[in-house]
C-alpha cells in the first residue's frame, strides 16, 4: 500500500502540472488573439487592407487583361516569320529548274491544228515554261535555313499538296531524341493550379484551334490558300493544349509565277512561355506591391484605429464612473478629424463632469435649504401640543403656515431651475425684438405697481449705429422675459418706498444688444457682488420679512443668459463722494441677430 501511494503521488503531480500548462497556453492564446484582433486585425484594419488590396488587384488584373505585350510579341513574331519566309522562298525559287530535255504537248491542241500547221516556239504552250520545285534540291537548302530556329517549315505545291516538312528533314548522322511522357504525371501544386487558372482566364479564347490535317493537305489552311494567289498571309491559332501558334504562308514565286507556298509556324508554347514569364514578373511585382500596401495599410489603420480605441476606452471608463476624474486622450495636435473628435470628446467630458458637479452642488444646496424650513416646521409641530394658551398656538400656526409657504416657494423655484436646461435644449429658439419686448414688460411692471411698492420705471432706447437695423436676438422669449422681470422685481425690492426709481436702457455695443437695469437703492456690498449669483444666496433689505425669497432668481437669470450666449453682471453706481453708492446696475449682454 505504501508503494502504491508513492506511485500515485508523482502521477497526480504530473497531471496537475499538465493542467496548469494547458491553462497557461489557453490564456496566452486568448491574449494573443485579443492583441492581434485589437491592433492588427480589427474591423477598421481589415476594411482598409481589403479596399487597398482590392484596388491593387483590379489594377493588376487590368494590366494582365489589357496587356499589349502579348499583341506586340505576336506582331513581332509575324514580321520575323514574314521576313524569314520571304528569304527562304526566294532561295527555294532560285533553286527551281526548267526541264529542257522534254517537251510537253497538249493532244487537244494537236487536234485543233489545220493541215500544214505546227506548234512553233512562239506559241502560248511553249511560252509558259514550268519551273517545278525539286524536293531533293530544296531539302538541303530548307534544312540549313531552318535548323538554327525553332520554326516549322512546310512547302506545298500549286495544288496545296505537301512536298516537304521540316519535322521530317534529318541531316546525315543526326541523332533524334524525344522525351517520353512520364509514367505517372505529377500532381500540380496549389500555386501551379492558381497560376494556370489565372493564365487561362486571361488567354484569348476567340482564336481558332490548330489541327494537323491528314495527308498534309494545305487546302485546309486559309493562309496557304491565300498565298497560292500570290499574297502572303499570317494567322494566329491555339493548339488543343491552349498554346498559341503563329503561322505565316509566303508564295514561292519566279517571274511572278507561283510555284508553291512556304508555310512557317512557331512551335506550340514558344509565345506562351515568354508571355507567362512576363506575367510572372507582373505577379512578382504585384506580390511586392501587395506586401508594401498591406504594411502601409496597417500603419494607416493603426493611426486611425488606435486613437479611436483609446478614445472609446476612455469614454467607457467615464460611463462606468470612478472615484477620480477620467482623462480623455488629447490628439488635438493631429489637426485632422481624429483631433477634432478628441477635442469634442474632451470638451463633452469636461461639460459632463461640470454638470455632474453642478448637480451634486445643487442637490447639496437644495438639501441644505429644505432642512431649514423643515427643521422650523418640525419644531413648531412638536411644540404645538405643548402650547398653554391660544395666543401661543396661533403664533405656532403662523410659523407653520410661513414655513409651508416657504417650502412651496423653494420647491417651485428648484423645479424651475432643474428643468431649465432641458427646456432650453428642447424648445426651438425664435426671433425676439428686444425694443418691443422690453417695452411691453415695462408696461406690465408699471401696472403691477398698483399692488406693490410704487416705483417709477423708465425705459430708453439708444439710437442704432450705422449698419444695424434692429434690436433683434435669437432666443426664447419667455425665458428672456423671465430675466428682465427678475431684474425689475429685484430692483423694486431695494429702492426706497417714497421715491423709488428704476431706469432700463437698451443699446447696441458691437455685436451685442446690451440691456441695463439701474436702481437708486443702497447698492451691493463689495464683498457680495460675486456671491449674489450663487444659488440660494439672499441679501435682502432690513425691513423685508425672512423667507420671502428663495435666493434662486439671479442664479436662474444668469443661467438663462449664458444659455443664450450672453453675459449677466452686476456693479454699483458710484456717487459724487468717495465711497458713496447711488444704487446698483445689472448689465445683460445678448448676441445680436446676425
Amino acid at each position: 500500500m505504501a508503494m502504491e501511494a508513492e506511485i500515485r503521488k508523482p502521477a497526480a503531480a504530473t497531471k496537475r502540472s499538465r493542467g496548469r500548462l494547458s491553462l497557461l497556453l489557453d490564456r496566452s492564446r486568448i491574449r494573443l488573439s485579443r492583441f492581434l484582433g485589437h491592433y492588427f486585425f480589427s474591423s477598421l484594419t481589415r476594411r482598409i487592407l481589403f479596399l487597398n488590396l482590392a484596388g491593387l488587384a483590379v489594377l493588376v488584373a487590368g494590366i494582365l487583361y489589357l496587356n499589349t505585350f502579348r499583341d506586340g510579341l505576336i506582331g513581332a513574331r509575324v514580321e520575323s516569320l514574314m521576313t524569314q519566309g520571304e528569304i527562304i522562298a526566294g532561295a527555294i525559287a532560285a533553286s527551281a529548274t526548267v526541264e529542257t530535255d522534254s517537251i510537253s504537248i497538249d493532244p487537244e491542241k494537236l487536234l485543233e491544228l489545220q493541215a500544214g500547221e505546227t506548234l512553233g516556239p512562239g506559241s502560248d504552250q511553249l511560252d509558259s515554261l514550268d519551273f517545278p520545285i525539286n524536293p531533293e534540291r530544296v531539302a538541303p537548302v530548307l534544312r540549313r535555313l531552318i535548323s538554327p530556329t525553332r520554326t516549322r517549315a512546310r512547302i506545298y505545291d500549286r495544288d496545296a499538296n505537301l512536298l516537304l516538312d521540316s519535322r521530317h528533314l534529318y541531316s546525315r548522322g543526326q541523332i533524334l531524341r524525344y522525351d517520353l511522357p512520364p509514367v505517372e504525371e505529377d500532381e500540380p501544386t496549389v500555386f501551379e493550379r492558381a497560376q494556370k487558372f489565372v493564365f487561362d482566364f486571361f488567354r484569348d479564347s476567340a482564336l481558332p484551334v490548330y489541327k494537323e490535317q491528314p495527308g498534309g493537305n494545305g487546302a485546309a489552311f486559309p493562309e496557304v490558300v491565300q498565298a497560292l494567289t500570290g499574297r502572303p498571309a499570317p494567322i494566329v491559332r491555339v493548339s488543343e493544349q491552349g498554346e498559341q501558334i503563329v503561322s505565316v504562308a509566303v508564295p514561292i514565286q519566279r517571274f511572278r509565277a507561283v510555284l508553291g507556298v512556304l508555310m512557317l509556324s512557331t512551335e506550340g508554347g514558344d509565345i506562351d512561355k515568354i508571355v507567362a514569364a512576363e506575367q510572372k514578373a507582373i505577379l512578382r511585382v504585384f506580390g511586392v506591391a501587395a506586401l508594401v500596401t498591406a504594411i502601409l495599410s496597417m500603419l494607416l489603420a493603426s493611426t486611425i484605429a488606435n486613437p479611436l480605441r483609446r478614445l472609446s476606452a476612455a469614454a467607457n471608463r467615464v460611463r462606468r464612473g470612478g472615484k477620480s476624474r477620467e482623462e480623455i486622450p488629447d490628439f488635438s495636435d493631429r489637426q485632422d478629424e481624429i483631433g477634432n473628435l478628441s477635442v469634442a470628446v474632451r470638451d463633452m467630458t469636461k461639460a459632463l463632469y461640470a454638470r455632474i458637479e453642478a448637480i451634486e452642488s445643487f442637490a447639496a444646496d437644495v438639501s441644505h435649504e429644505l432642512k431649514n424650513p423643515l427643521t422650523s416646521l418640525r419644531s413648531a409641530v412638536e411644540t404645538l401640543p405643548l402650547a398653554r394658551n391660544e395666543s401661543s398656538r396661533e403664533r405656532l400656526m403662523e410659523v407653520i403656515q410661513h414655513d409651508v409657504k416657504r417650502l412651496d416657494r423653494l420647491i417651485t423655484d428648484i423645479s424651475d431651475a432643474s428643468r431649465l436646461d432641458a427646456e432650453l435644449a428642447r424648445e426651438d429658439a425664435g426671433k425676439v425684438d428686444l425694443k418691443k419686448f422690453i417695452g411691453d414688460l415695462v408696461s406690465v411692471s408699471r401696472e403691477a405697481s398698483r399692488h406693490k411698492k410704487a416705483v417709477e420705471i423708465a425705459f430708453t432706447v439708444a439710437k442704432l449705429p450705422a449698419g444695424a437695423k434692429n434690436y433683434n436676438v435669437v432666443g426664447h422669449d419667455l425665458r428672456i422675459g423671465q430675466v428682465i422681470t427678475n431684474l425689475i422685481e429685484n430692483a423694486r425690492s431695494f429702492v426706497p418706498d417714497d421715491h423709488g426709481h428704476i431706469a432700463i436702457s437698451l443699446a447696441r455695443v458691437g455685436k451685442f444688444n446690451v440691456i441695463t437695469v439701474e436702481d437708486n437703492g443702497p447698492g451691493i456690498r463689495a464683498e457680495n457682488i460675486d456671491r449674489i449669483f450663487e444659488r440660494f444666496y439672499t441679501d435682502r433689505p432690513a425691513g423685508e420679512a425672512f423667507g420671502q425669497n428663495s435666493g434662486l432668481g439671479l442664479s436662474i437669470s444668469r443661467q438663462i443668459v449664458e444659455a443664450h450666449g450672453g453675459t449677466l453682471s452686476a456693479e454699483n453706481i458710484a456717487g459724487t463722494k468717495p465711497g458713496e453708492l447711488k444704487g446698483a446696475r445689472f448689465v445683460v449682454a445678448l448676441p445680436a441677430e446676425s
